[in-house]
């Protein structure tokens, strides 16, 4: 397996204590665009998407393989597990976000928003009462390398809630330019959203009837702002540039970790989520860290 070296930039003192192996293993390499990785802990692998190539690939953490995991995929982007650790999907080609049945059957949450049918849903996060919230840039219809050249019949680039009961999408958030990656903050109080136009990080208040306050700008993250993932003690890890951004919760940029190649989108994994899995560019990436990721929803929150 190839490796490179481990290059993390402490901007501040709070960040003197994160580190992790010494190199970061190149699990795979030869996509277009790697994008939404999604960790399995049942089956110990992972998943994420190669847009351009309009397929879905899967790694296995025992054996290291990797393999296909869905081809055609709609030229799929972001990837998130729900509740029920079901596979959930934002399709740019099919301008839809998808949950896989865990009989393999696909069923559709959201392709249309007052009739008109979204732009290419992007990224995607399950919140624990089983809400769907995504991201809906037009990414995926300006070209057919991304998915497949269309005309776009919503008037904005919207963040999206999908009713886990009524089915219901609605906008939360209306006022971005390019709506991209999102999280939760541990405590689902808040929602984290980059805009990949301004490079702006913002961040809002989740109501208890699932709508969304404020929307200050949290941290400039600037060019390439893209995935977001929160680590247990409350951070935010961000995608952008050729570099992986740590912010500590007051909004300060704390430490980067150093990428050869330009950075989507992250994931904590593994069993004990302190395997970080980075997609970036061609290559997908992993670095066993001493941080822990969040909680994922399923899992009791009683205990540290």
């Amino acid at each position: 397996m190839d490796t490179i070296v481990t290059e993390f930039e402490a901007l501040d003192e709070r960040f003197a204590h994160v580190g992790g192996d010494g190199r970061i293993e190149v699990l795979h390499t030869g996509a277009r665009w790697a994008e939404g990785p999604v960790y399995f802990p049942a089956g110990r692998f992972l998943v994420w998407s190669d847009i351009p190539n309009d397929r879905m690939l899967r790694w296995d953490e025992t054996t290291g393989a990797v393999g296909p995991f869905r081809s055609p995929a709609g030229y799929s982007n972001g990837n998130t597990l729900d509740r029920e650790g079901r596979l959930v999907t934002c399709e740019h080609g099919n301008r839809r976000v998808t949950r896989t049945e865990h009989d393999g059957s696909i069923t559709v949450i959201a392709d249309r928003w007052q009739g008109k049918r979204l732009n290419s849903p992007n990224d995607v996060v399950v919140r624990s009462d089983g809400s769907v919230w995504f991201t809906d840039p037009p990414y995926g219809i300006l070209s057919d390398y991304e998915g497949h050249a269309a005309e776009q019949e919503i008037d904005g680039c919207h963040v999206y809630r999908a009713d886990p009961v009524t089915g219901e999408v609605r906008v939360v958030a209306g006022d971005f330019t390019r709506p991209n990656g999102l999280a939760f903050s541990p405590d689902e109080r808040r929602l984290y959203i980059a805009d990949t136009h301004t490079g702006h990080l913002r961040v809002f208040d989740v109501t208890d009837d699932g709508t969304l306050t404020g929307g200050e700008v949290f941290a400039e993250a600037g060019d390439g702002l893209d995935g977001l993932r929160f680590d247990a003690a409350g951070r935010i890890w961000a995608a952008a540039g050729k570099a992986v951004l740590c912010f500590d919760p007051d909004g300060t940029l704390i430490g980067r970790l150093r990428l050869p190649e330009r950075t989507a989108n992250l994931v904590f994994g593994g069993p004990k989520r302190n395997r970080l899995f980075i997609t970036a560019s061609t290559s997908l990436y992993s670095l066993l860290t001493n941080v822990t990721g969040t909680r994922p929803i399923w899992a009791p929150r009683t205990t540290p």
